[in-house]
């Protein structure tokens, strides 16, 4: 009979999973984020504001790479006993 599983996982594990689900909703994030321009009212005057959105569009984009590279980089670390544990499974 098997061994009834833990109601909560370890902190590391939680952690580890809710990065994975924010580098999974990213792109998502990003593309909402895109898209908000489409919503702004127009301007008062008869030239469109491209200078606006294109400033905007920068910077979301340069936003989205920092929050990529802080996720890859914490997704990216790995814990020592955490791979001892799996080599010992895999033995077992």
């Amino acid at each position: 009979m098997k061994a009834p599983r833990p109601r909560f996982l370890a902190r590391e594990n939680y952690r580890r999973r809710r990065l994975f689900d924010a580098a999974r909703l990213l792109p998502l994030l990003g593309l909402f984020l895109f898209l908000v321009p489409i919503l702004w009212q127009p301007a008062a005057t008869p030239e469109p504001d491209t200078a606006r959105g294109l400033i905007y569009l920068f910077a979301v984009w340069a936003l989205l790479i920092v929050a990529a590279f802080l996720l890859a980089r914490r997704l990216g670390r790995t814990d020592p006993s955490d791979r001892r544990s799996g080599e010992n499974r895999e033995e077992g």
